[in-house]
């Protein structure tokens, strides 16, 4: 950690998924502190990571901190940064609040050293797809522990802020469409005369195995697809279905609906 203090704001699942990729991953439980107004999300966060939880006084815990990671709901984050935003300006700040610009953080903070970041909840098992942008003036030792934090909880890349509401879109909310896949499989297994246990097993299994498949191969899906798919055979009959119901095209516009009602909030 080389001596840097990192503190929460707020000790929610995703804080609490984060700050204990990191206690499990090198970063000393000394090197970092929280905060939360609720007792019982700080006794929960304490419990889980071991790291100590401010309640009362934040500033006590924010003056000497290096980084400053805000864990709040959207619509909490005016008060936890304006409140305090003199003790804020030479810190780096790190915010996992969705669709708050890093425009919106600055003006709110006073802070120039701003990286957002949108994390996803398979985080909670240490398997987050996390994509991140930064303000001009981060430096290079701020990019370096932003990757060391979010590869804690899985993979991370950099992407261009405008990139952020399709991020959004597509891994930010991707775990419900993914679920809604697994629940449908299942469904349509248990149709087709499969105990419901048993049917959600093979669902979950199914789409895990495929994926690691494809991490593991390096292959394009549609390869991969294809050798699943015999001529004339039973996976090529279920594919036609899924193609005159328009499967992808339904999946790409919810993408896009759920990028497009990010750049909505994002505006207001």
């Amino acid at each position: 950690m080389g001596g840097n203090k990192i503190l929460f704001i707020g000790t929610g699942k995703m804080a609490t998924a984060i700050a204990g990729g990191m206690t499990a991953n090198g970063f000393e439980i000394s090197g970092i502190g929280a905060f939360d107004i609720s007792a019982k999300a700080a006794a929960d966060f304490s419990a889980a990571t071991g790291v100590k939880v401010e309640t009362g006084n934040l500033e006590k815990v924010l003056a000497p901190a290096d980084a400053v990671i805000i864990a709040v709901k959207p619509q909490q984050i005016s008060e936890a940064l304006q409140n305090n935003s003199a003790l804020y300006r030479d810190k780096l700040l790190i915010s996992i609040a969705a669709g708050i610009k890093i425009s919106t953080l600055r003006e709110l903070s006073g802070a120039v050293r701003i990286i957002r970041v949108m994390p996803n909840t398979p985080a909670l098992v240490g398997e987050g797809a996390s994509a991140w942008c930064a303000s001009p003036e981060t430096n290079e030792a701020d990019m370096q522990l932003i990757n060391r934090i979010l590869s804690s909880i899985g993979t991370a890349c950099r992407v261009e802020e405008k990139q952020m509401d399709a991020v959004t879109g597509l891994s930010g909310s991707g775990p419900a469409y993914v679920l809604d896949f697994i629940q449908a499989l299942a469904d349509g297994g248990v149709n087709a005369g499969l105990p419901r246990e048993t049917a959600t097993n093979l669902a979950v299994r199914t789409v895990l195995g495929t994926a690691k498949l494809m991490l593991e191969s390096k292959r394009h899906p549609a390869v991969l697809r294809d050798e699943v798919t015999s001529p004339g055979g039973t996976t090529a009959k279920a594919l036609a279905v899924l193609e005159k119901n328009s499967f992808k095209g339904t999946i790409i516009e919810a993408v896009l609906a759920a990028a497009t009602r990010s750049a909505e909030l994002g505006g207001k």
